[in-house]
């Protein structure tokens, strides 16, 4: 398993995913989005593993504004918005190869290991 995940220190769910992997001696990278952010590449297998961009924004997001902006902009800028704003995102995103799961969602980290 190649466990990414992405999300910031702050959220709680990314720490709880951290923590499920760690718990089962899996080997997972943590990237931080304040720090570092997601790659376009990232983003797009992400996007498309859990079923479009819009799938990835969080609804409840703590910076109102930002999500605001990212919504009302045009579909084909909506990646670059996301990208400069990467707060708007779900968190944790967690990927695994091609894989992904937007969100804290143990059930669909548990299948992946299943499977492996």
């Amino acid at each position: 398993m190649n466990i990414q995940i992405f999300g910031t220190k702050k959220s709680s769910d990314a720490r709880k995913a951290e923590r499920w992997f760690k718990e089962r001696r899996v080997k997972a990278q943590f990237i931080d989005l304040a720090d570092k952010g997601i790659s376009r590449g990232e983003l797009r297998s992400a996007a498309a593993a859990c079923g479009g961009l819009d799938a990835l924004i969080d609804p409840d997001c703590k910076d109102r504004d930002a999500l605001a902006f990212v919504r009302c902009i045009a579909p084909q800028q909506r990646e670059d918005a996301v990208l400069e704003r990467p707060q708007v995102l779900r968190q944790p995103i967690v990927r695994n190869g091609k894989r992904a799961a937007a969100g804290y969602q143990p059930e669909v980290y548990k299948k992946w290991m299943e499977e492996e």
